[in-house]
């Protein structure tokens, strides 16, 4: 991770590393002080690697793994663990999403699907928002006969300011087609509980 800091930032990363450095100094910070002097720099190369998924296409992570298959039941990858920026605050949350699809006639590959995640966590979110995007990806991407996702999250502006209430989970969810269904609904809801 050091080495990433020898290279040169980018126009963007300096811009954000300016105003950084103008925010610290509002704040009635020190920028000068030795544990601040690189943190501009920091935040701009974080601020970058937390918001990449502006510059991903999520259908297209998708596509690049997607096989003919004749396989109709259930295709669920749970307990994908994620973090995101609130776009209120811009302070973090962070959880687990579970996706499920019933394909119809093409299947992409496992990993694919914690990308997708990746691609819409990587960007200033809400986490409602967030859970129609992922299933609206991988409906557009697969055509399958349903998809359904569920995202549990805690979130920091919840915890760290405002009310202060610790351990609080927030769970959305979001499906489609065969999902319309209460019994496959609670056939996925029972296996990701298992």
């Amino acid at each position: 991770m050091e080495e990433q800091y020898k290279h040169e930032l980018s126009p963007a990363q300096q811009q954000i590393s300016e105003r950084i450095r103008d925010i610290l100094g509002i704040l009635g910070e020190d920028t000068q002080r030795e544990g601040l002097v690189k943190t501009p720099k920091r935040v701009a190369r974080a601020m970058t690697f937390l918001t990449q998924g502006y510059s991903q296409d999520p259908v297209a992570i998708l596509n690049s793994a997607k096989f003919n298959e004749d396989y109709k039941q259930m295709v669920i990858v749970r307990d994908i663990n994620f973090y995101s920026l609130c776009e209120h605050h811009m302070l973090p949350f962070y959880g687990k999403v579970h996706v499920a699809y019933i394909p119809n006639g093409q299947v992409t590959g496992l990993s694919k699907i914690a990308r997708v995640v990746d691609c819409f966590s990587h960007r200033l979110q809400i986490q409602e928002r967030m859970t129609k995007q992922i299933r609206d990806c991988i409906q557009e991407a697969l055509n399958p006969l349903g998809v359904m996702v569920v995202v549990e999250a805690q979130h920091m502006c919840m915890q760290m300011r405002g009310v202060q209430k610790q351990g609080s989970i927030t769970t959305t969810s979001d499906f489609c087609g065969a999902f319309n269904q209460a019994k496959t609904r609670e056939e996925f809801l029972q296996l990701i509980r298992a």
